[in-house]
């Protein structure tokens, strides 16, 4: 990585001086919207810069025991199609993360996992907030009771190859952002982990 010449200004952070509360849908719990005033870093005053706030979430890339990729095939609401998707959900007040990733692991396929691998906390719009997105790879999965999920979608569940799985990603049916990335930096750690000098790895 490139240093930044030492004789260059640090970059700095933008200030909040101001938040004001526009519009809450129902309990805020989903979606709060609000106006913030910025100072930028040489004084200029922004007086008008929306921002959202979403709770934050957990999307799980799950391996199971038979090193198979279990994923579901549904309908989202914002999406005019069907769309294979990773296990998720939002967390609870005060919910640890991990925490909350096992949790919907069990709530919505009825496996647990012997190991889990962060794979990053990202938030969602640079600009406006929306959220934050903690992304996991969960490892020998196994099946211990029903799921007991509260999704409203219908699902189909799924269980893919390795190579099945990065093709249905090369191919755009992973239509959600969060979901897309997950399976994406999965791949990339198990790609590292198999040729950690860069060699290419077998599906």
């Amino acid at each position: 990585m490139t240093q930044t010449p030492s004789h260059q200004t640090p970059l700095q952070m933008w200030k909040t001086l101001a938040r004001k509360r526009l519009l809450q849908v129902g309990d805020g719990r989903f979606l709060v919207v609000e106006n913030h005033t910025l100072q930028l870093p040489d004084g200029q005053v922004i007086a008008d810069w929306p921002w959202l706030v979403t709770p934050a979430f957990v999307n799980v890339v799950v391996e199971t025991e038979e090193k198979k990729f279990l994923c579901f095939r549904q309908a989202k609401y914002a999406i005019d199609s069907l769309s294979l998707a990773v296990v998720g959900g939002y967390l609870e007040e005060g919910e640890d993360p991990l925490e909350a990733a096992r949790r919907e692991l069990l709530e919505e396929t009825g496996y647990q996992a012997d190991v889990w691998i962060p794979l990053g906390s990202y938030v969602v719009d640079g600009n406006r907030g929306n959220g934050r997105a903690h992304l996991y790879l969960a490892r020998g999965a196994h099946w211990v009771q029903p799921p007991d999920a509260d999704d409203l979608e219908e699902q189909e569940v799924l269980l893919l190859s390795r190579a099945e799985l990065a093709q249905a990603l090369r191919q755009g049916e992973f239509k959600v952002l969060p979901w897309a990335t997950a399976v994406s930096l999965a791949l990339l750690h198990l790609a590292t982990e198999e040729s950690p000098l860069g060699g290419t790895p077998a599906d």
